[in-house]
């Protein structure tokens, strides 16, 4: 049987970003505690966390359009030079 016995955890986290969830969670009718119990809960569920974090860079999106520019760089097409400033110190 598994302890019922509560404990307290601690967050550190910006006070804008309390506010901004407190407001959302109270939107819900959930308070702070409520709200991380839930996510906690859905975590262990899940067997890890209950939503995919990404980095937006690697998107398939984002990538197509690298590989697009990278395609134009190689076949040296819309490439436009430029010339370098001169150092006004010489």
């Amino acid at each position: 049987m598994l302890d019922k016995k509560k404990v307290s955890i601690s967050v550190k986290t910006s006070l804008a970003d309390k506010k901004r969830a407190a407001e959302i969670f109270d939107s819900l009718g959930l308070n702070l505690s409520t709200a991380i119990n839930i996510f906690i809960k859905k975590s262990i569920a899940e067997g890890g966390l209950p939503f995919d974090v990404k980095d937006p860079f690697y998107s398939e999106a984002n990538q197509a359009e690298l590989n697009r520019r990278f395609k134009k760089v190689t076949n040296n097409q819309d490439i436009h030079p430029h010339q370098l400033l001169e150092n006004e110190e010489q």
